[in-house]
């Protein structure tokens, strides 16, 4: 697995501002309740503790193994959408992010999931 920051951009074909990254980090990368609270800060959200993060968690099994997959909406005026999918493989963590503008987003929603799902794992030689 390569490791880094950014692995790839993509940008789904819809109109509208949003763009989905991959990014591939070492370890545990934080773990997830640190990551999804800093995920809800570059939104203005509140953080949370253990108790709800469970409540906002979807899994996504891909054939690389399952996701934890979050969906957070900014408030205020000018509102921003983000799904995240995270997953431990092979030593590392794999980050599946789309940001954007809330309609756009919500438009590459299923498409996301897609991608998730066909995410995996090729041995090197």
């Amino acid at each position: 697995m390569a490791s880094g920051v950014r692995t790839a951009s993509l940008k789904p074909a819809v109109a509208g501002h949003v763009e989905v990254s991959l990014t591939v980090l070492p370890g545990t990368a934080g773990g997830n309740l640190a990551n999804v609270n800093r995920w809800r800060g570059q939104l203005g959200l509140s953080a949370i503790d253990d108790a709800a993060i469970a409540s906002l968690r979807a899994t996504v099994e891909s054939k690389a193994g399952a996701f934890a997959m979050y969906d957070f909406t900014s408030e205020g005026q000018k509102k921003r959408r983000m799904i995240v999918a995270l997953a431990a493989i092979e030593g590392g963590t794999l980050f599946v992010k789309m940001l954007g503008d809330v309609a756009p987003v919500g438009a590459a929603r299923q498409e996301f999931i897609s991608l998730v799902e066909g995410i995996h794992v090729v041995a090197a030689n």
